[in-house]
């Protein structure tokens, strides 16, 4: 049984959601209050979707100082598997684990609906279980979840395939309509230079039964412990 943490802010509302899609999967998952300073014994840390500190400032803003991050920064510098969905996304950002900034939506509205995302790198540990050409149907849910950042980082992001998920029209095809808010090369989730810290806008965890319409939030997963097991077993 593998060991996942999730991180708890004041008003997150997704983190119970997390929690319930690692044990589904039949794996243990525990929320981590944002004043902790220690992960225990995670082997993954989940940071989830919702509106950490009322999303004051800007999106992750006010998490990034949370004192539970300075022990994920650590933990990711070591190599250690960091997930951020939606607003964990924003925060992974705004903490500077990853690249780039969220931004106000194209439309400027709320957008809450069902996406289509293409796997634009199947070799990370976020992504090695999505089956080959398999489109995952996962819904999004914000209103600031543009992906932006300068010509320089984008080419970066193409050249080192940090890249690992892009909006999508149901037939595969980047195409502007199937971007539910304008981010820059239809970039719905990406990762660190080193691979072990992502973030994505759409959420995996809601689309982890087939009650919720889709099971496709599973390949996510299961591929962080598919990681896990290639790691422990190199280490055996």
């Amino acid at each position: 049984m593998r060991r996942f943490a999730v991180l708890q802010f004041p008003a997150s509302n997704c983190d119970q959601d997390c929690v319930h899609a690692v044990r589904v999967l039949g794996h243990e998952a525990r929320l981590l209050w944002h004043k902790e300073t220690s992960l225990g014994d995670a082997e993954v840390v989940i940071i989830p979707g919702g509106f950490s500190y009322g999303d004051y400032l800007r999106c992750g803003a006010i998490a990034r100082f949370s004192p539970v991050m300075q022990a994920v920064q650590a933990f990711a510098r070591a190599g250690g598997l960091v997930l951020g969905i939606c607003n964990g996304f924003q925060i992974l950002c705004e903490a500077g684990l990853l690249p780039g900034a969220l931004i106000r939506n194209r439309s400027l509205q709320f957008r809450c609906e069902q996406v289509f995302l293409k796997t634009a790198n199947p070799d990370t540990p976020f992504t090695s279980r999505i089956p080959a050409d398999a489109l995952l149907r996962i819904p999004v849910a914000h209103g600031e979840g543009c992906y932006y950042a300068d010509r320089e980082t984008l080419i970066e992001l193409q050249t080192s395939r940090q890249i690992l998920w892009q909006y999508c029209s149901r037939r595969g095809e980047l195409t502007d309509d199937a971007n539910p808010n304008g981010s820059l090369l239809n970039i719905a989730g990406i990762c660190n230079r080193a691979g072990n810290v992502a973030g994505l806008m759409p959420h995996p965890d809601r689309a982890s039964e087939a009650i919720l319409g889709s099971t496709d939030g599973r390949w996510i997963f299961a591929s962080l412990l598919a990681t896990l097991d290639q790691r422990a077993a190199a280490t055996a």
